[in-house]
């Protein structure tokens, strides 16, 4: 789902919401999330999911092509843990 069609989905709900002000809530909700995450907090959005950063450490890996050994760089990336109600609603 793309951003537009979040705020046209949520627009068909509840009609008496502007789309420009949907449109920039939806940008702060993300960002404020995008920078808890820099920070190292993690977020957690009850019945949805939780967002957290994990810290991969640096490893050897080899090149697809050549099967060189390649030195991977240490790197944080975001995780995602879906919530009760999310897993539910899925299966």
């Amino acid at each position: 789902m793309k951003k537009s069609e979040l705020v046209s989905a949520m627009l068909e709900k509840n009609d008496s919401l502007d789309s420009d002000v949907l449109s920039k809530s939806i940008d702060i909700i993300f960002n404020e999330i995008s920078e808890s995450l820099v920070r190292g907090d993690r977020v957690e959005i009850r019945g949805f999911g939780a967002f957290s950063v994990l810290g991969k450490p640096e490893r050897m890996g080899r090149n697809p092509r050549t099967g060189e050994p390649v030195q991977i760089a240490a790197k944080n990336v975001v995780h995602f843990k879906s919530g009760k109600d999310l897993k539910e609603a899925v299966n």
